[in-house]
């Protein structure tokens, strides 16, 4: 089943045949199904949201989609709910806004649910060809791919685990919320090549230290490392020697947040890829990152 038909499998039938009577070319430039109670749902093509004549989504609505994601088991995905999102068959991951319900620690579940992103996983193979004598010269180098939310930042990732792997690398990704392997009941969506092993549901930090315990990977994959302990496991993992790969929110011309700073100021990577929407369409840049 591909990214689109796995994501459209989620909303219930009238919202469904909505988004199935897209056009094919629609469907390959899908990126996010949302849904907003009160409003009719919308597709994001192209980095545009557009209407799908749909009517108001209900509460009903959201519910099911809640419900099919958890296999009906939405009272078993407490701390998933928790960190605002859920992982769904096929790679999809739900993302959920309403009201939190929260504690002396932060959050700890959401109630009253008013809204979902269901974002479409896509593997795009060939998506690196145009830049992999870039990212290989030299050598295989620790490399950060940085673009806005929403930008194409996994399905670059997915398609660098699967070509390195390919080539005999020993892969080992750390997939907290199973949208870079698509793994489901020990079965991955997504080719990631034949040295690949995958630890899913973990969180990032504790995930990367134990795969390199148990795994002797020699490149190490995480998505979206956006928690000062993630960001240490990278520091822990760089000092292994291992190669990196790793994600994170940002765009050309604007200014890195802190912990990607620190990152970057440590040395740890050598190789950067931005990645932009231009005319519809990705566009990848290879930078070297200056010695430390």
């Amino acid at each position: 089943m591909d990214g689109f038909t796995a994501a459209a499998a989620l909303l219930p039938a009238g919202l469904a045949r909505a988004a199935l009577a897209l056009s094919q070319e629609d469907r390959d430039r899908c990126e996010e199904f949302r849904l907003r109670r009160g409003r009719e749902m919308t597709a994001l093509l192209g980095g545009r949201e557009y209407g799908l004549g749909t009517g108001k989504v209900g509460e009903s609505d959201l519910r099911a989609v809640l419900e099919a994601a958890t296999g009906s088991s939405l009272h078993a995905a407490g701390e998933q709910i928790r960190r605002g999102f859920l992982s769904a068959p096929g790679g999809v991951r739900v993302g959920l806004c309403g009201t939190a319900v929260t504690d002396g620690t932060g959050m700890t579940g959401l109630r009253e649910v008013s809204s979902l992103a269901i974002r479409v996983p896509r593997a795009v193979p060939g998506c690196a060809d145009g830049i992999w004598e870039a990212l290989t010269a030299g050598g295989v180098r620790s490399t950060l791919i940085s673009s806005p939310p929403g930008g194409g930042k996994t399905t670059l990732l997915r398609e660098l685990i699967r070509r390195l792997s390919w080539d005999g690398y020993r892969v080992a990704v750390a997939d907290e919320r199973g949208e870079i392997a698509g793994a489901w009941n020990g079965e991955n969506a997504f080719d990631l090549g034949p040295g690949t092993d995958v630890l899913t549901g973990a969180p990032k930090g504790q995930a990367a230290a134990l795969l390199l315990r148990a795994m002797n990977p020699q490149v190490l994959a995480m998505d979206e490392a956006a928690e000062p302990g993630e960001v240490q496991a990278l520091l822990r993992a760089a000092g292994s020697g291992v190669i990196l790969l790793a994600t994170m929110h940002g765009g050309r011309g604007t200014r890195d947040g802190a912990l990607c700073r620190e990152l970057l100021e440590a040395g740890v990577f050598r190789r950067r890829v931005w990645v932009e929407l231009r005319g519809g369409r990705r566009a990848y840049t290879v930078e070297r990152v200056p010695c430390a």
